[in-house]
């Protein structure tokens, strides 16, 4: 009988880029049984922590959170340099200074607000949006400043609003480490046998999409109506690499970095469990 597995993963272009064979079978499913189940990066995260997914993509954040549970998959990852989440201001020449002010950020455990935390600590109040209304809501000046993701770091010049600080490039100048945005996990109680499947069909996944660029098109399309093709492939372009295919060593100590920074802080409880990329295999 062929293995259950509940697959959660997001809409954004990089997932629906990497995924899109996966999700069309035009890669073998290696007799795994795969419910597929696409939705926002936070709704993932909460998910995640209800146990409602056997693998799925998380925030960094979330899966450091979730270390003694899951185990971090080495294909699927978002991690790069320039590939950092903004933070962006209503109104131009404004910095978070006030607790008065309020920051948007989208989701408690997205790597995102992690990064505001780290580097922002108690200047302003925070609250958590899905991350499409984040710039919508600055336009109309419902909040002060906004941690934007995604396709926002190619449109908000368009949008009339103010960029204070990009926190990956700030990232990479205090580390010299790439910036780690989120990955694929999977449950422990998985037989490490099927976890291995499940990470060849990703890379099979992956690398049907890295041959042919353009077949994945229709896919993202569908998940991200309101973009440009070529918005779409800029988004491809700044977040899957080579450490998308493999995180590799340096993908590991860029992990290791952000939870002993995420430590430091408080973010994470110090003696929790470390985060670990599975190395199994057949």
């Amino acid at each position: 009988m062929a293995q259950r597995i509940h697959l959660g993963i997001s809409t954004c272009p990089n997932d629906t880029f990497t995924f899109h064979a996966l999700m069309t079978r035009e890669v073998d499913w290696r007799g795994l049984d795969l419910e597929i189940e696409l939705i926002d990066i936070q709704q993932l995260n909460d998910r995640l922590f209800a146990g409602d997914f056997d693998v799925a993509k998380t925030s960094f954040h979330a899966a450091m959170l979730l270390a003694n549970k899951t185990v971090v998959l080495p294909s699927g990852s978002a991690l790069g340099f320039g590939v950092g989440p903004l933070l962006l201001a209503a109104k131009a020449d404004t910095h978070p200074s006030d607790p008065h002010q309020v920051t948007l950020c989208p989701g408690q455990h997205t790597t995102a607000s992690l990064l505001y935390a780290l580097f922002y600590p108690k200047k302003t109040r925070v609250e958590h949006v899905v991350f499409s209304e984040i710039m919508p809501k600055l336009q109309r000046h419902e909040a002060d400043f906004g941690v934007c993701i995604h396709e926002g770091r190619f449109t908000w010049q368009e949008q009339g609003l103010g960029l204070v600080e990009d926190l990956g490039t700030r990232w990479e100048a205090e580390t010299s480490c790439p910036l780690p945005l989120g990955g694929i996990v999977a449950q422990r109680h998985l037989p490490p046998k099927v976890i291995a499947t499940v990470q060849a069909v990703i890379r099979d996944s992956l690398e049907f999409a890295l041959a042919d660029r353009e077949a994945p098109i229709p896919t993202m399309q569908k998940y991200a109506q309101e973009f440009e093709d070529d918005v779409l492939m800029k988004h491809v372009d700044l977040y899957v690499n080579d450490w998308t295919l493999d995180l590799g060593d340096t993908g590991c100590e860029a992990l290791t970095l952000l939870s002993e920074r995420a430590t430091a802080v408080g973010l994470i409880e110090r003696g929790s469990a470390t985060i670990e990329v599975f190395a199994g295999a057949f």
